[in-house]
Formats: C-alpha cells, sequence, structure tokens
C-alpha cells in the first residue's frame, strides 16, 4: 500500500474555542481523540506508513500519537517558522514520503476502501487521482465535474451548476507533481491545473464523507459512530 499524507497543521479557527489550546486532531470524539480513529482507521486498510503534517500545536499531537501503538510507521513533517500552505507542506512530507503518496485531509473521517482507491489509480495510466463523493450541494458547494473516470473540472472558486460532486478528501498524487510552486501554495492549484490539462482521474466514494472542521460535522460524526456505524 502506499504511505499517506495526513494534513494536520491548520489552525482551526473554524473550531474556536475548542482548538485554543488543543490542534482539531485531538479534539475528543465521544471521548476519543480524533487522531486514534483516523489513524486506526487507516490501519484496518492496510496503511502501515504515515508522515503527519504538523504546524499549529502540532508538538502535542507527535507526543500524543508517540504514546500510542497504531502498529504504523508514523513519522513528524513541520511546517518551519512560516505556514507552507496545504501545496508546500505536501511536498516538504514527500520527501519523507517517497515518490507515490495518498494525501488525506487532517479532519476527514472517510469509510473508504483504500485499496480499491489504489488499484483504481494505477490502472487509469493518470499521475494523479482525487476521490469525489455526489454532494448535490447538500453539506457544502459541489466543487467538481466528474464524468466516467476522469476528473473535468475541478475549483474552489468557480462553481458551476454542471458540478455535481464534491473533493472528499483523499488523493493520490506523485511527488514530481509538486515541482514549481513557490515556497507557500495550495494543494487546490495542483488539481486544479492537472483537471484543466486532463491528467487527473476520479474515483467516487459511495460512503458520505465525514469531518471535524466545524461544530456541525463534529456533533455529525459523534452521532455516527454512537450509533454503531464505525468500519
Amino acid at each position: 500500500m502506499l504511505p499517506v499524507i495526513i494534513l494536520a497543521g491548520g489552525l482551526a479557527k473554524r473550531m474556536r474555542p475548542l482548538t485554543e489550546n488543543i490542534p482539531k486532531a485531538l479534539l475528543p470524539i465521544n471521548g476519543k481523540p480524533f487522531i486514534d480513529l483516523q489513524l486506526e482507521l487507516l490501519s484496518k486498510n492496510g496503511i502501515i506508513r504515515v508522515v503527519l503534517c504538523l504546524g499549529y500545536l502540532g508538538e502535542q499531537i507527535e507526543q500524543y500519537v508517540n504514546s500510542t501503538d497504531y502498529g504504523m510507521d508514523i513519522v513528524f513533517s513541520y511546517d518551519g517558522v512560516s505556514p507552507l500552505g496545504t501545496g508546500g507542506a505536501v511536498r516538504k512530507a514527500a520527501e519523507i514520503a517517497g515518490k507515490v503518496f495518498f494525501v488525506l485531509y487532517g479532519d476527514s473521517y472517510l469509510e473508504i476502501d483504500y485499496n480499491d482507491v489504489q488499484r483504481t489509480w494505477e490502472n487509469s495510466g493518470k499521475p494523479a487521482l482525487m476521490t469525489v463523493y455526489h454532494n448535490g450541494n447538500r453539506w457544502d458547494t459541489s466543487n467538481v465535474l466528474f464524468e466516467g473516470d476522469r476528473i473535468i473540472r475541478y475549483s474552489k472558486t468557480e462553481r458551476t451548476i454542471e458540478m455535481q460532486h464534491i473533493d472528499y478528501g483523499l488523493g493520490i498524487l506523485q511527488k514530481d507533481l509538486l515541482n514549481g510552486f513557490s515556497e507557500h501554495f495550495d494543494l487546490a492549484y495542483v488539481y486544479t491545473n492537472l483537471a484543466e490539462c486532463g491528467e487527473l482521474s476520479g474515483y467516487e466514494a459511495q460512503n458520505r464523507f465525514y469531518e471535524i472542521g466545524s461544530p456541525c460535522g463534529l456533533t455529525e460524526l459523534e452521532e455516527h459512530l454512537k450509533n454503531g456505524n464505525r468500519l
């Protein structure tokens, strides 16, 4: 299985005051730190190597993860003095992860088959893949035009009525795709450019995504897991 880079270095401003003293990854979900749930889910999917991109209060995450046995090789990559943006953080972590890797948002809980996602990417012949979900603007504004097995258009700012899917929160990238950008850049630019060039394959997830990037999202995940809906 490919290694996984997890973006967990954000400031979590939407979750204040809950995140004034602890990072979002350590927010309790039914009494358990979210990072536990995320890493346990990866382990069940056969992932054996993880690179955690850290920034805001990242030392707390590193200390907690190092005190817990997940049965995986977990290493840490820090932004440094200045935030690198999602793209810059992944590029730095790629020096550890290797030539090809999954990229996972640090606030996403995704009940998806990572093996199937990887096979889809391998069969696509494309350098990158984005997982998507048929959102229909239900949980957030749809931002992906997905046809067949390819992402036709992706944009976080220029959304159209044809876009019925949304970025699910998991992708696959080759390391060299991150070359040529400034020190600080958004990963969305990479995906947008790849889609425009016809180089971004797609995988349609069947289970809805859960996230803790908002108070509402955190509550929804707690209710989901309380009802026994856990892989």
